[in-house]
């Protein structure tokens, strides 16, 4: 796959580097010429210039990109950089910072493919997000275990059962639980799953379907 990372930060740079190591072709685009340069020290193409500008994305081949992840720390640069794929049929993934106010969210989060807050998923998430995958992977421990952060939505089986009361694969466990837009916590197993919660999740790679059973809605 081909992807147009905007923003060779901290994020941006560790979501290249996976996206690399995976064999997916990539260009950075950034403003600043030091993080320019070292990005084409790395190995990848770079375009030097505005993220939220549609020709130098154009320069970066947005047209023919698969996704575009707008990682910069200036939301509005990244939310021009999702219109500008938007427009050109990419997948588009959106930096937020943590503390933005949820009506800002919304504002933003109708209008792109995916949301990723660094603070929390880190730059695997944000791959992730850009790969289009149902899950947001935090990190990959070993060749055969995944870690995970799902949102329990409307319809999941999961909805008013107690933590102890969750029928799992054998091998996956439930290490943190947060009510939705607040911070996660160790569960309890008497602690009630509602709507818009969040559980993280380790699990064998091969179980992930048994997984999604357990937690997400059958349409999901």
């Amino acid at each position: 796959m081909r992807f147009v990372i905007v923003g060779y930060g901290r994020v941006g740079s560790h979501t290249a580097r996976i996206l690399h190591e995976e064999g997916h072709d990539l260009v950075v685009v950034d403003d600043d010429p030091d993080r320019v340069e070292r990005a084409a020290n790395n190995g990848f193409d770079t375009v030097e210039g505005d993220g939220a500008d549609e020709d130098v994305l154009l320069e970066a081949g947005v047209d023919e990109a698969d996704a575009i992840g707008a990682f910069t720390p200036d939301l509005n640069v990244n939310f021009a950089a999702c219109m500008v794929g938007n427009h050109h049929g990419c997948r588009t993934v959106l930096r937020i910072d943590e503390d933005y106010r949820e009506e800002i969210y919304e504002r933003y989060a109708e209008d792109v493919d995916d949301i990723v807050y660094p603070e929390r998923l880190g730059a695997a998430g944000a791959k992730t997000a850009m790969l289009g995958g149902d899950f947001n992977v935090v990190a990959d421990l070993a060749a055969n275990l995944q870690l995970t952060v799902l949102e329990i939505q409307e319809g999941s089986p999961a909805v008013g059962k107690r933590m102890s009361e969750l029928e799992l694969p054998e091998s996956a466990r439930i290490y943190a639980h947060g009510r939705a837009r607040e911070a996660l916590t160790i569960p309890l197993p008497g602690t009630e799953l509602a709507v818009g919660d969040e559980v993280a999740v380790v699990a064998e790679t091969e179980r992930v379907d048994e997984l999604q059973a357990a937690l997400l809605p059958t349409s999901a």
